[in-house]
């Protein structure tokens, strides 16, 4: 293990987390993994990744049930889903060093201004937006079917002029490039937050309602045509709040798609396993920022009013 490197913690050892702790570790880091539910399975035979890209890749790793017992990490990388972050912002401030950076690995928009006032002002946050085709088998087990990117942008902290805001997100870009993985630093977050909910809004979405993974979903010609209306609208509403998306990217992410392994979004995850919906940062937010520019978008208004009901409805039979 090289020392010199940052120490490096993982808030929230899911999918995401899993991933690129692992990855990260796997390059040399010094990496300290945050555990719940899986604690006992990881600490005895560490974490696997069944990568369609990477091969298995299986490791002990440095794994903790409570945060009390980590080091202080110059870098924290947040998993956890956006549902939790109140209960982990004092989790975050005892493991962060002094001068920490923390990096939100989460969907949506809006996660940053929710975590913001709840951490100390010494610590510099980042939003990550991760491009990966990624889930939980097993404890401790993760499937990694595709793709793999993740880009970082700057949102707040002791950081006040732009060049030492985009120096900060640079170097935590370079430290997933130095483990094998495409990384960016983004010079404006909420633009990138826009770009990856054209993807987001659409298929987390339609996963849950029409219970189908994405071969499917391309497969049918009406909900082919939903998708695409529902980029557009994306689109429309990342446009009308000044972030104007590069000419033909919605067009782009759909044929990725189709290129894609058959994959089931997160929030289908999550609704198989009666958790939370990340409804807020998905569709409430951006649907709040656009009606404030103006903006209708009545098709990712429909959706988030049923998916609401979903929900609500889901999360009662585990009451």
């Amino acid at each position: 293990m090289n020392t010199s490197k940052p120490r490096i913690g993982i808030i929230g050892t899911g999918a995401i987390g899993g991933f690129y702790g692992l990855m990260l570790a796997r390059a040399g880091f010094d990496v300290h993994f945050l555990l719940r539910s899986e604690f006992d399975a990881v600490n005895a035979q560490g974490l696997r990744i069944d990568s369609a890209l990477h091969g298995t890749l299986q490791m002990p790793v440095q794994a903790y049930a409570d945060a009390a017992d980590m080091p202080t990490c110059d870098w924290l990388l947040v998993g956890a889903k956006t549902t939790s972050n109140a209960a982990l912002a004092p989790l975050i401030a005892r493991v962060a060093a002094a001068d920490g950076k923390v990096v939100l690995l989460q969907n949506g928009l809006g996660v940053e201004e929710q975590l913001r006032p709840l951490l100390p002002d010494n610590l510099h946050l980042l939003g990550g937006l991760c491009f990966i085709c990624v889930n939980r088998e097993a404890p401790g087990v993760i499937r990694h079917q595709a793709l793999g990117a993740v880009n970082l942008g700057y949102h707040s902290g002791p950081a006040l002029d732009a060049t030492a805001r985009q120096a900060i997100a640079e170097a935590g870009a370079e430290l997933f490039r130095a483990a094998g993985i495409d990384s960016q630093a983004m010079a404006n977050l909420d633009h990138a937050r826009w770009q990856k909910l054209v993807w987001n809004v659409p298929y987390n979405g339609l996963s849950v309602l029409l219970k189908a993974s994405t071969t499917p979903l391309m497969a049918d010609p009406d909900s082919r045509e939903l998708i695409q209306a529902l980029m557009a609208e994306v689109v429309q509403g990342a446009n009308a709040c000044g972030h104007e998306l590069p000419q033909g990217y919605a067009e782009h992410l759909f044929a990725v798609t189709e290129k894609m392994p058959d994959y089931w979004p997160s929030m289908y995850h999550d609704f198989a396993h009666r958790r939370p919906l990340e409804l807020e940062v998905i569709y409430a937010e951006p649907l709040a920022r656009a009606r404030e520019a103006g903006c209708s978008l009545p098709r990712i208004e429909a959706l988030y009013r049923a998916l609401g009901f979903i929900d609500r409805s889901n999360l009662k039979q585990v009451q």
